[in-house]
């Protein structure tokens, strides 16, 4: 036992630990701004359990079970968003409704759950509890969303993704191309990426609203990450090594069956000549010395051998007409082609077979597929020239016979088993150096969505001015007074019907304004012609062509003159870019159901060009 300080004799030690009368009155007496302690200390405790039993209850509101647990979501939205890559990826991360359609910061949270409120009401008004008033109420929830999303720069996007987590290492070309300039312009991500989850009705919008919509806005402009720039770096590298690999092993392939072909020359030319030399022997005449190998034409003494060969990817385009690339409902790269200039190939350059695939199946552009049809022909294009002339030789792989279900034996061009077209942009041709021979197929040539009908051609104004018995054929929009576009109020897109006047049209001839075209025919040879009101195939500098089919290879040699001053002729001169392009009817076929290529740079020596002539 021990005394305690004041001598009052023993104190139990275990009872000093417990606070007295006294100091239970003490701590009762504490205050903090004015509150008793232990008030405070009440509030307290019991502001967590609310607090937590709050965000409990929201985080219950945010999970997926709750957001489809209405007949609205589960049976519309729900169904659209398990079919996409948001739903299940090849990673297992998920974005489920919250993430997409609820912030993160606490304050836009709270603003987000109370506006959900009207949403309970229309639920219980029964609003949208059918397919058909989902339907109908689509395009207003869509808009509600991408205005939403467009005024906080996709604040809900960036829950998941960030510009500086980004790796163009592992997006495709376009992809990383597109990112890299919404930065420098100032788009977000709902600019592009509308329907990413649920259907899209982004085609159901007016021009204005897309317009609107998808304007860049000088706030969003970001500086590029260090890290994204570092990862271009790696992946033009790498592709530039991977391309000058794929053309060195192409470069192999091609001096082994030159050499193949070379010995058999060489071996059936001494066949040949011992056999002319014995005849002549015989004869008591004297001997010939030589034979040509490569027989006579165009481009006969070129040695191709020697001359570099860019393969080509041509891919079918089905019912894509230039109004339909302008448009912002169809494509959605026209703002970056008619505001910022690009060039088709910027974007595509790298994805013409996957494009062709869409195309050519019905997927997308084409109302009339032709089963079985190639998405896509590789051709390999070499290019040479001397004094006076200009050659082009090209070579491609025969496809099967597959024949058009809506023509008659299958073939639509039964006298040409192929033909094979070069186009050169006009100095004067707007949109040419961006799209090359793209500009002149529109919305209502023959065979194309708005072509007229063969009585409204008979009745047109125009009808002895350009030949329509065949249908409206390409041309240029600088032929018309006006080219409709959007098609508003159902109008028919292109301007076929708006022909300027005969002077207007002298006029363009000679400022440049048309396509100059050059055509090999299996069946007929060489044409060479323009492309302004309309098409012609004739009026231009002679040109010579050849071709043959060996096997499955077909080889086409097309030869012209380097200068010309015939109407509808560009001179090619040493120097100078000229934007070319390339058509190939394969398989019989006629009118759009070609392959066609992107637009490319050519040139006589020139560095910049895709397709580089060479002299011999």
């Amino acid at each position: 036992m021990a005394s305690d300080d004041k001598g009052n004799g023993p104190s139990n030690s275990d009872s000093s630990d417990k606070p007295t009368w006294r100091e239970w009155q003490y701590w009762k007496q504490m205050t903090l701004w004015g509150v008793p302690l232990t008030a405070v200390a009440i509030f307290f405790v019991a502001g967590i359990i609310f607090w937590g039993g709050f965000n409990t209850a929201m985080e219950a509101t945010n999970t997926m079970p709750f957001c489809i647990s209405c007949h609205e979501m589960k049976e519309n939205v729900y169904k659209e968003y398990s079919t996409t890559i948001h739903y299940q990826n090849r990673t297992g991360v998920q974005a489920k409704c919250s993430d997409c359609h609820v912030p993160d910061p606490w304050i836009h949270k709270m603003v987000r759950k109370i506006q959900a409120s009207n949403e309970v009401f229309h639920h219980l008004l029964g609003s949208i509890d059918t397919p058909e008033k989902f339907d109908k109420k689509r395009l207003t929830l869509a808009k509600n969303v991408w205005h939403s999303m467009k005024a906080t720069d996709s604040r809900e996007c960036r829950n998941c993704h960030t510009l500086e987590s980004m790796n163009p290492e592992f997006q495709k070309p376009r992809a990383r191309k597109q990112h890299l300039a919404a930065m420098k312009a100032g788009n977000t991500c709902i600019d592009c990426h509308k329907g990413i989850a649920h259907k899209s009705v982004r085609d159901q919008l007016s021009d204005e609203e897309l317009e609107e919509l998808e304007a860049p806005l000088k706030a969003y402009v970001k500086a590029i990450p260090d890290t994204f720039i570092e990862g271009l770096k790696r992946v033009e590298a790498r592709e530039a090594e991977e391309g000058a690999k794929a053309q060195e092993a192409k470069a192999a392939a091609d001096a082994a069956v030159a050499k193949r072909i070379e010995s058999a020359v060489a071996a059936a030319t001494t066949k040949l000549e011992a056999e002319i030399a014995a005849a002549k022997s015989e004869a008591g005449a004297p001997s010939a010395t030589k034979v040509a190998a490569d027989g006579t034409g165009p481009g006969s003494s070129i040695d191709w051998s020697g001359i570099p060969s860019k393969t080509v990817s041509l891919f079918y385009p089905g019912q894509a007409s230039f109004e339909w690339v302008q448009n912002g409902r169809d494509h959605g790269g026209a703002r970056a082609f008619r505001k910022a200039g690009d060039r088709c190939a910027e974007c595509h350059a790298k994805e013409v077979k996957d494009m062709g695939a869409k195309i050519v199946s019905g997927e997308k552009a084409e109302a009339t597929p032709i089963p079985n049809k190639r998405a896509y022909v590789d051709v390999d294009v070499q290019s040479a020239y001397d004094a006076e002339n200009l050659y082009f030789r090209f070579k491609w792989q025969n496809g099967a016979h597959t024949p058009v279900p809506f023509v008659e034996g299958g073939k639509m061009d039964p006298a040409n088993e192929t033909k094979l077209a070069v186009m050169f942009a006009g100095e004067g041709v707007k949109y040419g150096d961006q799209a090359g021979c793209w500009v002149s197929c529109h919305n209502d040539s023959r065979y194309m969505p708005d072509a007229p009908k063969p009585e409204a051609l008979a009745e047109s104004p125009h009808k002895d001015v350009i030949d329509m018995k065949d249908g409206l054929t390409k041309y240029l929009g600088e032929s018309r007074t006006k080219i409709e576009i959007r098609g508003r109020g159902g109008k028919p897109r292109g301007g076929g019907d708006k022909l300027k006047s005969a002077d207007e049209l002298a006029e363009m001839k000679n400022t440049g304004v048309f396509m100059d075209l050059l055509r090999y025919r299996s069946g007929e040879s060489a044409e060479n012609g323009s492309i302004m009101a309309e098409r012609l195939m004739s009026g231009g500098v002679e040109t010579t062509a050849t071709g043959k089919r060996e096997g499955d290879t077909w080889t086409v040699v097309i030869s012209r003159p380097l200068k010309s001053d015939k109407p509808g002729d560009i001179s090619i001169e040493p120097g100078k870019l000229y934007t070319m392009s390339i058509a190939l009817h394969d398989d019989y076929t006629s009118a759009r159901f070609h392959h066609v290529s992107l637009e490319m740079r050519f040139g006589i020596e020139a560095a910049d060009a895709e397709i580089v002539a060479v002299k011999q």
